[in-house]
């Protein structure tokens, strides 16, 4: 998948983009980890229990030149998409991952569309 200018998590009626003031630093303190190809990685668990429980993630990644982003749920092994909107467990996994979105659009990383 290429790093898109916005983007949508399935499920997810809001449509986010990359804040045009984002800075590394700004990546760095939220916990964004610089991967071996240079781009900016967060994984963040959507289980509002604790956030060791890494049944359903959350994934952005950023480019390393800051043009575009990724941004998907995912199960624990990062290898398939899940939407958390669904299932049992989902009101408390929503409210999660809002609350670590929100985190992104306070810091001027992120923005709603």
């Amino acid at each position: 998948m290429l790093f898109e200018k916005q983007m949508q998590v399935d499920g997810d009626p809001d449509t986010y983009e990359l804040n045009p003031n984002v800075k590394p630093y700004a990546l760095k303190d939220v916990g964004f980890q610089l991967s071996n190809a240079g781009n900016y990685t967060l994984e963040r668990s959507v289980d509002p229990t604790s956030p060791y429980n890494r049944n359903q993630m959350l994934r952005v990644i950023v480019a390393k030149d800051l043009s575009g982003f990724k941004m998907s749920t995912t199960n624990a092994s990062g290898n398939r998409r899940v939407n958390i909107f669904k299932g049992a467990h989902a009101e408390g996994n929503v409210e999660q991952y809002h609350f670590i979105l929100q985190n992104l659009i306070d810091r001027e990383i992120i923005q709603k569309k």
